[in-house]
């Protein structure tokens, strides 16, 4: 998926974050938990251990990472890690839980896609080590950049905390050691997602690198205050989800 990420257009990057990536969890809900429930018990330690071992790697590797986009989408991996351990915990916390982070994780990661596009659009390049100091060259920018950030790892008030915070709760139930290190992953995506933001917004510009700085656009603002919006609103009022799946 890193790789088709590389090689993908923004929109296909988004498509691919917020509505590809998730039929695979779809997929779980509707037939693996739906049509085959004791198979989905049985074999539920395997998709732990699985989920874990990408969780881990996936955030130790996206530490190690020079492209943009690769950031993002080890990121992915690691978040829907925590998806599939929120469903194989077999409990109603834990799979709305991982309803609600699919949701987050589309409009999250999608709208951090979109501004990794609008920097290549600009500068054509995606090699972090190339950008510093944005926050002063491009102030709107880097307001949504933050945003997002946040939202990508979980902060309370933001849509993933919610989602987040029902898996560990109910993965708790049933797999003490396996809660653990769902919420250790969590730790890592904080630590990785806040070097990408210093990284990117703070420090010294580098004027060898780049020359010609340039801030959002009208039309490129209104393109992510939606996505801006929705991270806030679903953090803040999960209910308008949590209820329309309680009535399915």
């Amino acid at each position: 998926m890193p790789e088709a990420h590389c090689e993908a257009p923004t929109a296909g990057s988004v498509i691919l974050a917020g509505i590809l990536l998730k039929l695979g969890g779809f997929g779980f809900l509707r037939y693996s938990i739906g049509l085959f429930p004791e198979s989905s018990a049985f074999f539920s330690p395997l998709v732990y251990i699985l989920s874990i071992i990408g969780i881990i790697y996936a955030s130790l590797t996206t530490i190690q990472q020079i492209d943009l986009k690769k950031i993002i989408a080890y990121s992915s991996v690691g978040h829907m890690g925590v998806v599939t351990i929120g469903i194989f915990s077999s409990t109603t916390q834990g799979i709305l839980g991982s309803i609600l982070l699919m949701i987050s994780h589309g409009i999250v990661s999608g709208a951090l896609f979109l501004c990794i596009g609008f920097l290549y659009d600009r500068h054509h390049t995606r090699i972090i080590k190339y950008f510093s100091g944005l926050l002063i060259t491009m102030p709107l920018f880097s307001s949504f950049f933050t945003i997002f950030t946040l939202g990508n790892l979980g902060l309370p008030g933001t849509s993933s905390f919610v989602g987040e915070f029902l898996i560990i709760s109910g993965c708790f139930l049933t797999n003490t050691w396996c809660s653990v290190f769902c919420a250790l992953g969590m730790v890592f995506g904080a630590a990785y997602s806040l070097w990408l933001l210093n990284r990117l917004l703070f420090g010294n510009i580098k004027i060898f690198s780049i020359t010609n700085f340039r801030d959002l656009t009208r039309l490129e603002f209104f393109c992510l205050l939606p996505f801006g919006f929705l991270t806030f609103f679903l953090g803040l009022f999960p209910s308008v989800i949590t209820a329309f799946v309680s009535i399915l």
